[in-house]
């Protein structure tokens, strides 16, 4: 952060909910933690901060000659989790490291945000760890541009699709349901219609059709997708299992203005008693029960709707206004329901294959634009001569305007880092820090009756005037047994035994687990630069 030119703040971790309504997100079923004081006044355990940095930033910066901004903060932050698990993983209470950022046009603080995107860059590179760059979905937190910081876990939640050839990454949340790889070739919605749902004519083989339901937030719509359930792909010779992607299909639902809930577990059940409560209302214009039937671009539509079976499936006799989609509204491209399977084609070089892997986030950078500099009035006057794109309200003969500031927000899960760290790299005999990590970078580790001895060997390592060494000598009062099977628990990177080699030839072991297992003998005048080359590899 510092490397950036930020400085550190530490804000209050008590918060206005006033304050966060203004913003628009202190929502029902919001994760936060509410409560009020004896004054009956609200207030609400931050979560994150975007709210106050901006007020704060607002009520002390004018003029665009103060800008740029750059505050960070390593704090505690509450969640209201609905399901807290895997200890540091997700949790109620945890550690964040955040970066506000605030420019005077949206030039400069797109310069940032890649500066301090390569910054996140640095600190990954530095733990020498794979780790994913991928594009993702701002979400509630807003802006159109945000990266996140991945570790390949299999207890990671999120899923991230990478391509074996070219650089395109990205979190499966941005599946946009549009058929890039999949499209049927050359015939219209109504050339590939049929009396029975069949299979199209395209690039892979689907042998199943699959199902999937989901219901509007009203529970007037009822949303359909049919999609290949099996595919026969490229030439194998068993089925692969095919499974819808949600957040696909709530993007088409979105573009064809149907909200939907995808908490639901039985959206026809839903559907069908909202219906039977009141049939009525199902034929009025503004109360008008739906069905939306969605088709993968692998899989060929009805040519009539199958609306009567379902109505007849269910007892239920009313006028059901329908709606068939094959193409994504508003354009040519077929439907993508499905999530991507190990092996497709990238849609953006054709040449690579995309691999899914569950992934733990660590680390996101968003650019926010005025999302809360608009709402919570943080403004500067800036000279005319610097606005490339005036607004029409601007008067021409002023000197100076005011716009709201660029905001950017980007943070790392400081103890969510430590958990997913130590899942990756433990062993059967205990942690196993990266060198950045550690609490010390070695641990001279004694024998009985050679506690001196240890400590000119830690002398000859943190002053041997070369680039320091941050060691820590293990001086006690137990066998070596124990404190190397200790040295091991805690997982420090390089571990030095102080023991029969020094007793008979004024050598000490050097130990790495993580370099194969390194275990090499080694005088004390060549023990510096010999563990500095071990660390330099870690």
């Amino acid at each position: 952060m510092q490397s950036v030119g930020a400085s550190k703040v530490s804000l209050s971790s008590i918060s206005s909910q006033e304050l966060w309504e203004r913003s628009g997100r202190l929502k029902e079923g919001s994760e936060v933690f509410r409560f009020k004081d004896r004054k009956e006044s609200r207030f609400l355990l931050a979560p994150t901060h975007e709210e106050e940095i901006t007020t704060l930033v607002a009520s002390l910066v004018k003029s665009y000659k103060d800008v740029p901004i750059r505050l960070y903060q390593i704090s505690r932050k509450y969640r209201d989790e609905p399901r807290p698990r895997q200890g540091l993983l997700r949790g109620r209470e945890f550690i964040m490291k955040d970066l506000y950022t605030f420019d005077y046009n949206n030039e400069e603080a797109l310069k940032t945000y890649e500066l301090v995107k390569d910054a996140y860059v640095r600190l990954f590179d530095e733990l020498k760890i794979p780790y994913l760059v991928a594009a993702a979905d701002s979400g509630n937190m807003g802006g159109n541009l945000s990266h996140e910081f991945h570790f390949p876990s299999s207890k990671g939640e999120d899923t991230v699709i990478s391509c074996s050839s070219c650089d395109h990454v990205y979190n499966e949340e941005l599946a946009d349901g549009q058929a890039h790889m999949f499209e049927t070739k050359g015939a219209s919605e109504s050339e590939q219609a049929h009396d029975t749902l069949g299979i199209g004519n395209t690039t892979s083989d689907a042998i199943s059709t699959g199902l999937w339901m989901a219901i509007s937030k009203d529970k007037k719509t009822l949303i359909r997708g049919w999609y290949p359930k099996f595919l026969l792909q490229g030439g194998a010779a068993e089925p692969v299992e095919r499974h819808v992607n949600s957040h696909a299909v709530k993007s088409i639902a979105d573009a064809a203005g149907v909200d939907l809930d995808l908490s639901v577990e039985n959206p026809l059940e839903q559907w069908t008693a909202e219906l039977k409560r009141d049939p009525s209302s199902a034929s009025s214009s503004d109360q008008r029960f739906k069905v939306l039937d969605l088709y993968d671009s692998q899989v060929r539509v009805y040519k009539r709707p199958p609306l009567s079976d379902l109505l007849h499936e269910i007892d239920v006799d009313a006028d059901i206004e329908y709606a068939l989609l094959s193409r994504f509204p508003g354009t040519e491209n077929s439907l993508q329901l499905v999530r991507v399977h190990e092996g497709d084609k990238c849609p953006r070089c054709k040449n690579g294959t995309l691999k899914p892997q569950s992934a733990v986030e660590l680390g996101h950078t968003f650019h926010l634009g005025t999302r809360y500099s608009d709402v919570l009035q943080a403004a500067v006057t800036v000279d005319s001569s610097l606005i490339h794109e005036p607004s029409k309200s601007l008067q021409a003969p002023s000197k100076t305007h005011t716009v709201p500031m660029q905001m950017g927000c980007h943070g790392i899960g400081v103890s969510r880092m430590i958990s997913a760290v130590a899942d990756m790299l433990a062993d059967t005999k205990g942690l196993n820090w990266p060198r950045a990590m550690a609490p010390y970078e070695v641990v001279v580790v004694p024998a009985k009756g050679l506690e001196a001895d240890a400590e000119m060997v830690y002398d000859a390592l943190t002053t041997s005037g070369g680039p320091a060494v941050d060691a820590i000598l293990d001086d006690r009062d137990k066998q070596i047994g124990w404190k190397l099977g200790d040295a091991d628990l805690i997982g420090y990177p390089v571990i030095v035994v102080v023991g029969k080699g020094w007793k008979k030839q004024q050598t000490v072991e050097v130990q790495c687990r993580r370099l194969d297992g390194i275990r090499e003998e080694v005088s004390v005048d060549k023990l510096p630069q010999f563990v500095r080359s071990l660390l330099d590899r870690l």
